[in-house]
């Protein structure tokens, strides 16, 4: 079955999360060839399919079955895909059953590697992430199989298929800040403690401040302001406290301490609470490693572009395999309908992906 038709497959599958819907159950039997371990842990199903053709490198592919709701307002039903003018529109298309079509069949279709091929497949990567693919690598690592390299197939293109390579993320740092008061009369400001008077007295050195200048393949570390909330929705009563929920998707030169420093640097003298959870951690892998370096040539040949290395967006299951020291990049096809109603993906886009992953296993060595 050629890439497309496996595609057109996986879509019809309602993987939301945390259901596969049968999705794994179809991959096994069209990967016959493979051997095959199910991992299920809280309701998370994950598929580990192993290859051993020689000794040499053991190479993984990875990526997710599970797709966020469909939404409202579809122009068709996103879980009956269709072909229009060159797309398949349906929920999953970049995000990224795509990328996982391209693989299983450039895999499949391997005759003369010379060491071991793996796919690891999870149907919680859009929820919790925490029982999918971190599991399997621990099972992986468990069993002495960790993989020497890993493909990790998210949509990472902007404007033209093969001009982008994920090569690390920034890491998650959540914040919560709640500034205590007291609570009085608007008319008698000076017997109550505002506190979003207060804050707005520090507010400009908080919100949008840059932790860090960035660094060769990352961007500053910014603190953004996701929601601010306080009162009791009436004019004439100050709010008892002000909340405060901000992220930081930092770079390599700034963590978790740096965070906090500087928020109780501004918060000085406030009565306030602090909360900060590490959601992921930076990482990158260097520009040249064998697979980035394998993968820019397998693109360059295939769609003649020169892809720019990055490492923009949220975070992904790569940072999993780079938290086993596992050389990691990630390649797929353009991002810019995810999570979007009528998501679509070019049809040209899939069956040039497949032929890049193939370009890649039949240079590896």
């Amino acid at each position: 079955m050629e890439v497309v038709d496996i595609l057109t497959e996986l879509l019809k599958f309602k993987s939301i999360t945390p259901d596969d819907d049968g999705a794994m159950n179809y991959i096994d039997m069209f990967m016959d060839g493979f051997e095959a371990e199910f991992l299920e842990i809280n309701g998370v199903k994950n598929l580990i399919l192993t290859k051993k053709f020689g000794d040499g490198a053991h190479l993984c592919f990875a990526g997710h079955i599970d797709v966020v709701p469909a939404g409202v307002g579809w122009e068709s039903d996103p879980f009956e895909p269709i072909q229009k003018d060159g797309y398949i529109y349906a929920r999953g298309s970049q995000d990224m059953k795509s990328g996982v079509a391209a693989f299983l069949c450039a895999c499949k279709d391997a005759s003369d590697f010379k060491g071991t091929l793996s796919i690891i497949l999870t149907s919680d990567e859009e929820g919790d992430g925490i029982y999918g693919t971190l599991e399997a690598l621990k099972f992986l690592e468990q069993k002495g199989s960790l993989p020497d390299f890993a493909v990790v197939a998210e949509p990472t293109c902007t404007a033209k298929f093969g001009d982008a390579i994920k090569v690390g993320r920034r890491g998650s740092i959540n914040g919560v800040i709640n500034i205590k008061g007291r609570q009085g009369h608007a008319a008698y400001p000076e017997k109550c403690v505002n506190p979003a008077h207060q804050l707005a007295s520090v507010f400009s050195d908080f919100a949008g401040y840059n932790l860090d200048s960035g660094s060769k393949y990352f961007k500053e570390s910014k603190i953004v302001i996701t929601d601010i909330r306080g009162g009791m929705e009436v004019t004439n009563v100050t709010p008892a406290n002000v909340k405060i929920m901000f992220n930081v998707r930092n770079s390599d030169l700034s963590d978790y301490e740096d965070v906090k420093r500087y928020t109780e640097y501004v918060f000085h003298g406030f009565d306030y609470e602090l909360s900060l959870k590490q959601g992921s951690k930076p990482f990158l892998t260097d520009e040249n490693s064998k697979i980035v370096s394998l993968m820019r040539q397998s693109i360059e040949k295939i769609s003649g572009v020169s892809p720019e290395l990055s490492t923009s967006g949220g975070t992904s299951d790569a940072r999993y395999f780079a938290q086993f020291g596992v050389p990691v990049v990630e390649f797929g096809v353009i991002n810019d309908r995810i999570h979007a109603i009528n998501e679509r993906v070019c049809i040209k886009e899939v069956e040039d992906l497949y032929l890049v992953f193939k370009e890649l296993i039949e240079n590896f060595y």
